[in-house]
């Protein structure tokens, strides 16, 4: 197994660090300190080198958004993403991004990353001192389980993903099958098809025709003109009675 770069302390069994983030929301500054975040609560963290960055978007952040009901299914109360940017270049990424289920915090001034020691030099890439990628566990305010990229040239993501930290808190947890369905506004078989997947706890990713999606498109992908055409895990499962029958089989 690869080993964390030697000069990262694990602050496994110490209290995080007390900083308070300057955030922007509404048009309004708000202060928000690592109590409010963390205090009697079970929190994942995951940090990354930058917003917009390539791996953070395509994958770190995606994926523990995907998975989030899944850790509050296992007792994580939040899931907070750090990085060591601005609170408006967060916000921007936070709304280009899938990240609803996660939490994006602005280290603007590296005190959380370091006093977490993980606050690095990315100067060879114009981006000054930046946040070592790194995932913890955190209760209470006392970091629980850390895990750190080994210390490789670039920026290695090999043990801080969210299946990696989903397999620490539940080793059995069964991970929701991604879930696609294309859908047309005023459709009352869409509305049926979204409220049975709702029930059954999928989240669930809608293309709605007219928005960039046309019959061509549905016609090409599902062999069908009709909507709603819902997909689970890669599986063409059809419209709301398709589904219907469906959860009734499992």
């Amino acid at each position: 197994m690869t080993q964390a770069n030697p000069n990262f302390e694990n602050k496994e069994g110490q209290k995080i660090p007390s900083v308070t983030f300057r955030t922007r929301q509404n048009d309004e500054w708000v202060d928000v300190t690592t109590d409010d975040l963390f205090a009697g609560k079970t929190v994942v963290v995951f940090s990354l080198p930058g917003a917009f960055t390539p791996t953070c978007s395509s994958t770190h952040l995606p994926r523990y958004n995907e998975l989030a009901s899944t850790f509050k299914q296992h007792g994580v109360d939040d899931i907070v993403c750090l990085s060591v940017n601005d609170t408006f270049v967060m916000n921007a990424w936070a709304a280009d991004q899938e990240s609803d289920n996660v939490t994006l915090i602005p280290d603007g001034n590296g005190e959380f990353t370091d006093g977490m020691g993980l606050l690095v030099d990315k100067n060879d890439l114009g981006f000054g001192k930046r946040s070592w990628r790194y995932s913890m566990l955190v209760k209470d305010g006392v970091v629980d389980k850390m895990f750190i990229e080994p210390d490789l040239p670039g920026d290695p993501f090999e043990v801080s993903d969210a299946d990696t930290m989903l397999n620490y808190i539940a080793p059995d947890a069964v991970k929701p099958a991604p879930v696609s369905l294309f859908t047309k506004p005023g459709c009352p078989f869409c509305a049926k098809a979204k409220k049975l997947l709702s029930e059954k706890g999928y989240g669930y990713e809608e293309i709605v025709m007219g928005d960039g999606a046309t019959l061509t498109s549905l016609k090409a992908v599902t062999g069908r003109e009709t909507v709603p055409q819902v997909f689970i895990g890669g599986k063409h499962i059809g419209g709301s009675d398709d589904l219907e029958a469906y959860f009734n089989d499992q």
